[in-house]
C-alpha cells in the first residue's frame, strides 16, 4: 500500500511540475508540451496534479475541449475507485 501511495504522490507532483511549466511556456511564447503528455499523467494517476495545477496557475482553464477530455478522465478515475471501495470490481 505505500508504494502506492508513493507512486500516486510522485505521480501528482509530476502532473504539477508539467502542467506549470508548460504555461511558463505559454507565456514566453516557446514550444509547448503536448496536451497528449498532460493527458497521459492524469489518466496515469495524476489527476489532482494536474486540477490542482490548473486552479493554481490558471492554466488551460478556458480551452473547453480540455476540460471536457480532463472531465472524462476524471470521471472514470472517481467511478473506478467508488467500484473498488464497494468491491464491485
Amino acid at each position: 500500500m505505500e508504494i502506492l501511495l508513493l507512486y500516486f504522490f510522485i505521480v501528482n507532483i509530476i502532473a504539477f511540475v508539467l502542467a506549470g511549466y508548460d504555461k511558463y511556456l505559454a507565456v514566453k511564447h516557446k514550444q509547448r508540451i503536448p496536451e497528449n503528455t498532460l493527458f497521459a499523467t492524469a489518466f496515469f494517476g495524476g489527476s489532482v496534479g494536474l486540477l490542482l495545477a490548473m486552479l493554481s496557475f490558471r492554466h488551460k482553464t478556458s480551452k473547453s475541449s480540455f476540460i471536457i477530455k480532463f472531465g472524462i478522465i476524471l470521471l472514470l478515475q472517481i467511478v473506478l475507485i467508488y467500484l473498488k471501495l464497494t468491491r464491485k470490481i
